[in-house]
């Protein structure tokens, strides 16, 4: 089995263009998504239509839920709120529609055993999982999920490291990398009965395009910034 992993797509409609090109020359059986398809990005829209388009599974992201459900809005630092108010203005009820509704988490069956995908942390979107937790600690988190793969979004930085029989995996993301390099992130996992092998992709997509409609829209130029530099010169 072969999965097309991707997440943070963040309103990228070039980024999000490229990758699932990539993804499909790539032959991969199954797309997922991890959440946070909306927000800073200029394209919230041709994001949501082309993954409506393409029936791609999608889990909830923070940004999605604040768009989504803003009588339940948590504040955030930065330019987040701004410009989640202008996404909204953007979008149509339908599209709005299709972001209430989609799952918080995901469970998928593969040859190697259950996988289980999220935004941050399972029923809680907004939080960010600990990567960097000691194998000891992190051995009763899959134990719990009842699942050998478990598969996140949230930390804009490509990221993955098996823990015992276990993988745990982040695959950057689309339209915002934080890694230091630009372009968009996303994953292949190859998944066996026995074995995991996890291939991390560079996607190439015309930056120039995404950074000028930033700009015609009027959004903060560290939005630009971000995605020009593969990281943040300033706070979000």
């Amino acid at each position: 089995m072969r999965l097309g992993l991707f997440s943070d797509v963040h309103a990228n409609f070039p980024a999000l263009e490229a990758t699932l090109g990539t993804l499909d020359e790539e032959g991969v059986d199954f797309l997922l998504c991890l959440g946070d398809v909306v927000g800073y990005g200029p394209h919230p829209r041709e994001v949501v239509q082309l993954l409506r388009r393409r029936n791609i599974v999608c889990t909830l992201g923070s940004s999605d839920a604040n768009l989504a459900f803003p009588f339940a809005k948590t504040e955030r630092e930065g330019v987040a709120d701004e410009i989640l108010d202008w996404t909204r203005e953007q979008l149509t009820d339908e599209e709005l529609h299709w972001l209430r509704y989609l799952p918080v988490t995901y469970r998928l069956h593969t040859p190697f055993g259950r996988l289980r995908g999220f935004h941050g942390l399972p029923y809680q979107p907004e939080k960010r999982f600990p990567l960097s937790k000691p194998s000891a600690e992190l051995i009763p988190v899959f134990e719990r999920l009842s699942s050998r793969i478990v598969v996140t979004g949230g930390s804009h930085v490509p990221f993955h490291r098996q823990v015992g029989d276990y993988w745990l995996i982040d695959p950057g993301s689309v339209g915002m990398t934080l890694g230091g390099e630009p372009g968009a992130d996303a994953m292949i996992l190859t998944i066996a009965e026995d074995a995991v092998e996890v291939e991390t992709l560079k996607i190439d997509y015309d930056i120039g395009q995404t950074v000028f409609d930033v700009q015609a829209w009027g959004l903060p130029d560290v939005v630009a910034q971000a995605i020009r530099n593969g990281g943040l010169a300033e706070e979000l």
